[in-house]
């Protein structure tokens, strides 16, 4: 029935009395049961609890951040270096990272290239994050997932 209330089968009537006699309100827990069950509490002090609740499990619950890095099939060193550099701090930061291969025009004729280059990334990434998904060509993008590793 309720905190300081012994359970058991009252007429509505009573319930209300008594719920009212201790300041506190009749809640209807389960109407279809038979006889309904009810508990006598402060109601607004159970839903003000429940929001705690949630907000607290909100907050342990992570967000996962997706950053994409985007690279063309015939990128040269020096912006290969930066990329890189950008996505091991992306991997550090706890994102995801989608690195791909975008090919414009013809340049699709260097898919090759493009797979190479996403394994290289990959390979040099290792101790930051580990591959999700290889890389698999989507109409002009060759794109692969890494994840971040985690921390112990």
């Amino acid at each position: 029935m309720g905190d300081n209330v012994e359970p058991g089968v009252f007429k509505t009537a009573d319930a209300l009395r008594l719920a009212d006699q201790l300041e506190l309100d009749l809640v209807e827990i389960s109407p279809n049961a038979e006889p309904p069950v009810c508990k006598i509490m402060d109601y607004k002090k159970f839903l003000y609890e429940q929001k705690r609740r949630e907000k607290e499990l909100k907050a342990k619950s992570t967000q996962i951040t997706i950053k994409e890095i985007r690279f063309g099939p015939q990128t040269d060193e020096h912006d290969y270096e930066f990329k890189k550099k950008n996505a091991e701090k992306f991997l550090k930061e706890g994102s995801k990272l989608k690195a791909f291969v975008f090919f414009k025009g013809r340049s699709i004729i260097y898919k090759e290239q493009g797979q190479i280059l996403l394994l290289r990334l990959a390979q040099d990434l290792e101790d930051y994050g580990k591959v999700e998904a290889m890389p698999v060509l989507e109409g002009k993008r060759m794109i692969m997932f890494i994840a971040p590793k985690k921390k112990k």
